[in-house]
């Protein structure tokens, strides 16, 4: 039985891949691909070893930044992120959760300064699997229903 690719390759740019499938449509929009003007290529629900069904995006021409990595993260920890220059690899790396999340996630709390003031937000990551965040202002704990990312 032959092998072909499911998903086209790209020359220059990012491909995020093992996100999974369910989570797709919410890394979109994190990454606000819907503004993006270069090709874009994902498909869902394709099998996988690992999660069973997964999704990926293919980005030409878009590095993305660690602040963006960070809320892949938060939405499909343990995606793959794959920097693709020339049409080859040159670096492959697993998202992970950092220890300290700033700026990138609302505190679910109401009450929270942080959602009424010009305040950064800051959390301290108290749980990896699944992810609870607790907040360093109103020391709330956010937990992975909860996250709403900025």
């Amino acid at each position: 039985m032959d092998k072909a690719l499911q998903v086209s390759a790209i020359k220059d740019g990012t491909v995020i891949d093992h996100i999974p499938a369910n989570r797709l449509f919410e890394v979109i929009n994190i990454l606000q691909l819907h503004k993006c003007m270069e090709m874009i290529t994902f498909g869902t629900n394709l099998d996988s070893k690992q999660l069973g069904k997964k999704a990926i995006i293919k980005v030409s021409n878009r590095f993305f930044k660690e602040k963006e990595i960070d809320k892949i993260a938060l939405i499909a920890p343990h995606a793959k992120l794959n920097t693709i220059k020339n049409y080859e690899v040159v670096e492959k790396r697993v998202v992970e959760i950092p220890d300290e999340i700033i700026g990138i996630a609302n505190c679910f709390n109401p009450k929270c300064i942080t959602n009424h003031e010009k305040i950064e937000t800051h959390f301290m990551v108290v749980s990896k699997k699944p992810i609870e965040l607790k907040c360093m202002f109103c020391e709330k704990i956010t937990n992975e229903n909860q996250v709403v990312i900025k």
